[in-house]
């Protein structure tokens, strides 16, 4: 295990619209802000077809293809996640969110594109002082976060 130590910085409440893509959009908003580190809350509606990652093809592989999977129907969806600078600096968002439809629930990676049902609520908590951030791992080229 490794660790660094923040501290809380400014707080953003957002109201994403109907058709607004994550991860695009809270990204550019984090380089509007200059936001480098945060921890991101997610709570609304995901469209159909909107792309999730599910897991890897393959758990043993040195390098994982990722298992894409798109929303059948319109879903509840919550998650959690992480802003931090790539090696360029860019602020790079990694949330996990759950969707319901029914019974059903899907897991995964918002990385893929998640289009916004009506609703969209996020709060960015800046992490202030952090000195993480993602680098890819030449093993895996996965963006691990280095601290």
């Amino acid at each position: 295990m490794k660790y660094s130590e923040a501290n809380l910085g400014r707080i953003f409440i957002l109201r994403l619209e109907h058709g607004d893509i994550i991860p695009d959009t809270i990204e550019n908003f984090a380089i509007t802000y200059q936001i480098n580190s945060a921890i991101v809350h997610f709570l609304g509606g995901a469209d159909t077809n909107s792309k999730v990652v599910v897991g890897p093809e393959d758990g043993t592989a040195r390098k994982p293809i990722p298992m894409v999977t798109e929303l059948l129907g319109t879903s509840e969806a919550v998650g959690i996640g992480t802003i931090f600078t790539n090696e360029q600096k860019v602020p790079k968002l990694h949330l996990h969110s759950a969707f319901g439809r029914n019974r059903d629930t899907v897991t995964g990676c918002t990385r893929e594109g998640v289009k916004i049902w009506h609703i969209g609520e996020v709060i960015i908590f800046e992490l202030a002082n952090s000195t993480a951030q993602r680098k890819v791992d030449p093993e895996t080229g996965f963006e691990l976060l280095e601290l």
